[in-house]
């Protein structure tokens, strides 16, 4: 089974982001934003020992993706990777320890026997980015949030992968209506906020008709969301396209609080 490509979303949410990437008994940590015990719970849930994290990969420095690198990173000795802008924002910040090793990922790098390749995202960060993780069998998984608009970029490394997951951050009519102020509302709508449902199971659609069959949704707002109604908009929408749910692709939603679930893809 270790021998066997696998995503394990350890959280995904307005609260936190994290996922662990690999196969043959190594990966790597896209994100880390919660704190460092609730990391180790959700690996340890997992069966997954922290020993086989390689490296972690910060997609941005907003906390709900870095908030334990600083400690990760220092305890297990890891190396950090992301754009220059996001190193520099979370080296300003104090969020990363003067003495943790750093690597700026251009294009893609090697990791181990993983290949790791770096896909620029519209948001409203220093220089965000999603990242596309081949791991050694020469499966390719995709972690995509955090990101106004779908770019050609992004939508041709999800094409390309075994397995992706795609933000469904937010039902736009709930936004809309609901408690955030009109600065934030409008901040999230725009192209450098997060992804709708609607916008989110157009995309899919796609994604399926060009064979990308293993799909998860990922950073689900608390406020502005809920599992089943991201999950029935998509599902909604590639039923109507033809496609049958659980039987011409997987769909699920990365949880937002530690539990038991991986994909094998």
């Amino acid at each position: 089974m270790d021998d066997l490509a696998k995503a394990v979303p350890l959280f995904s949410g307005s609260k936190g982001n994290s996922y662990y990437i690999g196969s043959g008994g190594s990966g790597v940590l896209i994100d880390a934003g919660k704190n460092c015990k609730q990391i180790e719970l959700a690996m340890a849930l997992n069966g997954i020992d922290m020993k086989q994290i390689r490296a972690i990969f910060i997609t941005h420095e907003h906390i709900d993706h870095c908030s334990a690198v600083r400690v990760l990173a220092k305890k297990y000795g890891l190396d950090v990777y992301a754009s220059a802008g996001t190193l520099n924002a979370l080296e300003s910040s104090g969020k990363l320890d003067p003495q943790t090793k750093t690597h700026v990922i251009e294009t893609e790098t090697a990791v181990g026997d993983m290949l790791i390749s770096r896909i620029n995202t519209p948001h409203d960060a220093a220089e965000s980015c999603c990242y596309r993780v081949v791991t050694s069998d020469g499966k390719a998984a995709l972690i995509a949030t955090d990101m106004g608009i779908m770019t050609d970029g992004v939508r041709m490394a999800a094409s390309e992968s075994d397995f992706v997951v795609l933000e469904s951050n937010h039902d736009i009519d709930m936004l809309r209506t609901g408690p955030y102020p009109y600065l934030l509302k409008r901040r999230i709508l725009s192209d450098r906020g997060h992804l709708s449902n609607e916008a989110c199971a157009a995309e899919l659609v796609e994604l399926v008709s060009c064979g990308t069959l293993r799909l998860m949704l990922g950073h689900l707002s608390e406020q502005n969301n809920t599992p089943e109604l991201a999950l029935r908009t998509a599902v909604c929408e590639l039923e109507r396209a033809g496609m049958k749910y659980k039987s011409d692709f997987t769909l699920d939603v990365a949880p937002s609080v530690a539990c038991v679930k991986s994909v094998i893809y």
